[in-house]
């Protein structure tokens, strides 16, 4: 049982994450008229990776495809815009917005994957 209560741990927290994400990026898109600001995020993956009980991805034979891993710096960053603007805004709206909607889908993927779950388990408890 308690396997099972830590991949459900594991779940909300991904869960916890992707909504952090979603209040960051909207900050983001919200101050896309504001002089100066900053566009912000942070490396899902490596966030998500440091919640994962089983570890990282590794090859054990030299005709496996490694992982690919994503590059940057941990926890927060600030986006390197493509087109800068003489305000010296970093937001990039189209890319805001795209990076939003790409996260929301991914919430809704994460928590339809864990009510499938739950839905699962109480099935079990019910003996269907």
């Amino acid at each position: 049982m308690d396997r099972f209560s830590d991949h459900l741990g594991f779940q909300a927290s991904v869960l916890g994450l992707r909504s952090r994400r979603n209040n960051i990026l909207a900050s983001n898109i919200a101050n896309a008229a504001t002089p100066n600001f900053k566009a912000r995020d942070f490396d899902f993956a490596r966030a998500a990776e440091k919640l994962d009980p089983t570890g990282p991805l590794t090859t054990t034979n030299k005709q496996h495809i490694p992982a690919a891993r994503p590059v940057g710096m941990r926890d927060m960053q600030y986006r390197v815009p493509l087109n800068p603007s003489y305000d010296g805004n970093t937001v990039e709206l189209a890319i805001e917005q795209m990076q939003f909607s790409e996260n929301v889908m991914r919430y809704q993927t994460s928590l339809n994957f864990l009510n499938a779950r739950i839905n699962g388990l109480r099935s079990a408890i019910r003996g269907e």
